[in-house]
């Protein structure tokens, strides 16, 4: 038996749901034990069939026909020995066909391995992970955090590109350290937000005490407080966070509380990948107290155009708003 050769996602399933024959059993260890590659696999599957028992109870989905596209959005594998099973409907067909409710067009994260550490990657989709020492952090679409296997040093030390947020278990002894681009955000046990790209980085503060540093340049800041590190700029800004609107990808709402039209703008074109644009100087600063929760773009629009008198009209992909 070649250990090295792939490994069917039907036997993987059963082998999670402890379904597998003992020899069906044997076959997944060997491939485990056989290569640091296949391991790498079996965590990728591993994310998604996590993901999947959420999805599993509430699933309606055809399980015949979404199994079958579930295998061919895996055929980028190479060729390899398989295990033939009979087809059965029963629950591991179940859970096999939420895995596909979850992949979409593509895998919605994957995980990479570099030695000691672990890299996270979002793809379009928002993915919750609990680290090492038990803090949980939320990505948003195409984010991705680095972290170790294991948190051994005096602090507990990871790597952010894009946005994410962070509830990190108390360790006064430990501190947990986020490098995100130029900035270094240091925190014992708290709540924030931190969104983050090569020309700035953004953290706002829900629960404790956070510091954010620059070089030698540091800002304290408390709840409902934000600093801002910009590329050219020697030391991190402090000011009052203004809106609960960076939330939207946690909560999927959208909290008004006298926003201004151009802030919910902003947020509700990075939030749907819209190309929404002001035409009227006039409007951008409208104030709108209302929450929108779970809805579509359009249902939102239509309650702005209602809420202002102001007309919507569309060109190509662009949202026009006078």
């Amino acid at each position: 038996m070649n250990n090295n050769s792939q490994i069917s996602d039907d036997l993987l399933v059963k082998y999670l749901l402890q379904e597998a024959s003992p020899e069906e059993r044997l076959h997944v260890e060997q491939w485990l034990s056989a290569d640091e590659a296949n391991e790498k696999q079996f965590q990728h599957f591993l994310l998604i069939w996590d993901e999947s028992k959420k999805l599993e109870k509430v699933s309606t989905v055809d399980t015949d026909a979404v199994w079958q596209r579930f295998k061919q959005r895996t055929t980028e594998k190479p060729t390899g020995r398989t295990i033939e099973m009979p087809v059965r409907k029963n629950n591991w067909m179940r859970v096999a066909a939420t895995l596909v409710v979850l992949l979409g067009a593509s895998w919605m994260a994957y995980y990479m391995y570099n030695g000691r550490d672990i890299t996270l990657q979002a793809n379009g989709a928002i993915i919750a992970q609990t680290l090492p020492d038990g803090t949980t952090v939320t990505l948003n679409k195409n984010a991705s955090i680095t972290y170790p296997r294991t948190f051994n040093g005096e602090a507990r030390e990871v790597k952010l590109e894009g946005e994410a947020f962070f509830n990190v278990t108390p360790d006064k002894i430990h501190p947990f350290i986020i490098h995100a681009n130029e900035a270094d955000i240091r925190v014992v046990g708290t709540s924030f937000n931190v969104k983050s790209n090569a020309e700035v980085t953004e953290v706002i503060v829900e629960t404790g005490i956070v510091e954010v540093r620059k070089k030698t340049k540091m800002v304290q800041l408390k709840p409902k407080q934000k600093s801002v590190v910009k590329k050219n700029v020697e030391a991190p800004s402090k000011e009052a966070s203004e809106d609960e609107l960076y939330n939207y990808y946690r909560t999927k709402e959208f909290v008004c509380n006298g926003t201004p039209l151009y802030r919910l703008i902003e947020v509700l074109n990075e939030a749907y990948d819209a190309h929404i644009i002001i035409n009227n100087e006039k409007i951008k600063d409208l104030p709108l107290t209302t929450t929108f929760h779970n809805e579509s773009l359009d249902d939102i629009l239509e309650v702005i155009s209602g809420t202002f008198n102001i007309t919507i009209e569309k060109k190509g992909d662009q949202i026009i708003l006078n």
